[in-house]
C-alpha cells in the first residue's frame, strides 16, 4: 500500500458521496443497533491494510450518514461544504499542522490573519479586532465572554485570572429571554452561574426589547449579551441603540451572531446589524452561512490585549509564545487544527459579492418556502427576516405528527422547535447547494406528509 493508493481510494469514496447526497433520502432514521455492530466487534491483534480499514469504514457507516452536505437539509442553522473549502480541509488533514502559533505551524497562522481580516471586513468588524479560529459558536461565546468577564472587573480593581472568582465584586450578566443556550452554557463555565442572569423580554419575533433593557440595566458596568439571528426567527437585536446603553454605564457588549451575523456582508440585509461595530466582542460560525467544513468558529474581540489576558498562557518550553499575541492565545485550544485553510479557501472562492449572494438567496429561499406554504393555508408564525421559517399545522400533536413524517419521508428534514409555548416546524436555509426546486420539492413533501397526517 502506497499513500498514493491510500488517497486515491479515500477520493473515490469522496466522489460518490458527493455525487450520491444531491439524491440521496436526506435523514431517515438510523437503525443504531446496526450501526453499533458495524463499528463494534473485538478489537484484533494484529494490524489491518489501510485502504481496508477504509473500505470498512465507509461500510459500517452506511445508513447512518445523514445528507446535511445536500441542499435538502433544514433542520439546523448548518450550511454544507463548499468545493473549495472541503478540498482545503483534505490538505490541511494531509498537511497536519498544529495551528499553535507561528513558528509551529506558520502557513496556518498566515492564513488565519489573511482571513481574519476579510472576515471583519465582510462583517463590518473594526479591523483593529482581534479573532480567534474556533470550534463554533458555543467556544467563540466562551471566549467573547472571558474577555467580558476580565475587563469588567479589572475596572472593578480585581484580578481574575490571579484570584479567581471568590470573594470577586459582583458582575451583573443581562441577555435576552430568548437567548441561545450556550450563553448559559458559557456563564456556567466561567463561573457566574445562570441563577444570577437577568433575562431581558424580547419582543413579539424574538429581538430584545430596549426599553426593557433600559429599566434593568445597573449604574455600573455589567456584561450584557445581544443577538444577531434569533436561533428560531432570525430577528437581530437593536445593536446600535442597545451598545449605547450599556457603554454609557461602562459595560461591555458581546454579540452572538453564530449566524446573523452574516447579514453584515449583504448589502441588502447590512441594516439588521446596524451598529455592529460598537459592540466589545463577538461570536460567528463558519459552518454555518459560510458553508466550510465542520468545526468552523470565529471569537473576535475590540481589545486584543484583554482577548489574550482572558484566555491565552504561556510555558517555558513552547518555544514563540509570549512576544506576540496569535492564533492560540486567542482561543481555548492549544493544540489546534489549521481550520483557517478551509476559511480562507471558501472567503477566496466566493469573494464578497459571492458571500452577500450566498446569503441574499438564502434569505429568498426562506421567503419562498414561507410564501408557498402561507398560500397552501398552513400558518408561518414568525416575521421572516433572513433564513428561519417557523411553520404551524394546526396544532402541536398534528405539528409533531407531520415533522416526524417529513422526517421519515426523506425528501427533505426539518427539526421542531417550541417557541412561545407552541411546537412548530423550524426551516433554515443555509446551504450554499439549495435552489428553487429543492425548495419547491420540499414544500411538496411538507404538505403530502400534511394530508396524510391523522
Amino acid at each position: 500500500m502506497t499513500w498514493g493508493e491510500l488517497f486515491r481510494r479515500t477520493a473515490e469514496h469522496a466522489i460518490a458521496y458527493r455525487a450520491w447526497v444531491g439524491q440521496a433520502p436526506v435523514g431517515r432514521p438510523a437503525d443504531a443497533a446496526a450501526l453499533r455492530a458495524a463499528f463494534g466487534g473485538t478489537l484484533n491483534k494484529r494490524g489491518t491494510d489501510p485502504v481496508k480499514v477504509l473500505d470498512e469504514l465507509v461500510h459500517a457507516a452506511q445508513g447512518g450518514i445523514v445528507a446535511t452536505t445536500g441542499p435538502r437539509f433544514f433542520g439546523f442553522v448548518v450550511g454544507g461544504s463548499l468545493r473549495s473549502a472541503t478540498a482545503a480541509e483534505i490538505l490541511a488533514v494531509a498537511w497536519d499542522q498544529n495551528a499553535f502559533n507561528g513558528l509551529l505551524a506558520p502557513a496556518a497562522v498566515a492564513a488565519e490573519q489573511a482571513a481574519g481580516t476579510w472576515l471583519k471586513e465582510l462583517l463590518g468588524i473594526p479591523d483593529t479586532a482581534s479573532v480567534g479560529f474556533v470550534t463554533g459558536g458555543q467556544a467563540a461565546n466562551t471566549v467573547g465572554l472571558a474577555a467580558a468577564r476580565h475587563q469588567v472587573l479589572a475596572q472593578l480593581g480585581w484580578d481574575v485570572e490571579t484570584d479567581g472568582l471568590g470573594g470577586a465584586p459582583r458582575v451583573p450578566v443581562l441577555a435576552s429571554a430568548e437567548r441561545h443556550a450556550t450563553i448559559d452554557r458559557a456563564l456556567r463555565l466561567l463561573g457566574f452561574g445562570t441563577a444570577g442572569l437577568t433575562q431581558v423580554a424580547a419582543d413579539s419575533n424574538g429581538a430584545i426589547d430596549i426599553d426593557a433593557l433600559t429599566r434593568a440595566l445597573p449604574d455600573g458596568p455589567a456584561i450584557v449579551c445581544l443577538q444577531a439571528g434569533n436561533v428560531n426567527t432570525g430577528a437581530c437585536d437593536n445593536l446600535r441603540a442597545a451598545c449605547d446603553l450599556v457603554h454609557e454605564r461602562g459595560g461591555w457588549v458581546h454579540v452572538d451572531g453564530a449566524f446573523g451575523l452574516w447579514a453584515a456582508a449583504s448589502p441588502q440585509l447590512r441594516e439588521l446589524v446596524d451598529g455592529i461595530e460598537l459592540a466589545d466582542s463577538w461570536a460567528c460560525d463558519g459552518h454555518k452561512w459560510l458553508n466550510v467544513p465542520y468545526d468552523s468558529g470565529f471569537a473576535f474581540c475590540s481589545r486584543p490585549q484583554v482577548h489574550a489576558a482572558a484566555v491565552s498562557y504561556t510555558a517555558a518550553y513552547l518555544v514563540g509564545t509570549g512576544e506576540m499575541a496569535a492564533a492560540a492565545d486567542y482561543t481555548l485550544e492549544s493544540s489546534r487544527r489549521a481550520r483557517g485553510f478551509a476559511t480562507w479557501a471558501a472567503l477566496r472562492e466566493l469573494g464578497s459579492d459571492g458571500v452577500a449572494e450566498l446569503i441574499e438567496r438564502c434569505c429568498r429561499l426562506a421567503r419562498r418556502f414561507a410564501d408557498k406554504l402561507r398560500d397552501a393555508g398552513l400558518e408561518v408564525a414568525n416575521d421572516v427576516v433572513l433564513n428561519q421559517v417557523l411553520v404551524s399545522f394546526g396544532d402541536d400533536e398534528r405539528t409533531e405528527r407531520v415533522i416526524d413524517a417529513i422526517q421519515r419521508d426523506g425528501t427533505c428534514w426539518m427539526g421542531a422547535t417550541t417557541w412561545h409555548g407552541r411546537r412548530l416546524m423550524r426551516i433554515s436555509v443555509s446551504s450554499a447547494a439549495t435552489t428553487d426546486s429543492d425548495v419547491d420539492k420540499s414544500v411538496a413533501a411538507i404538505l403530502r406528509c400534511n394530508s396524510g397526517a391523522r
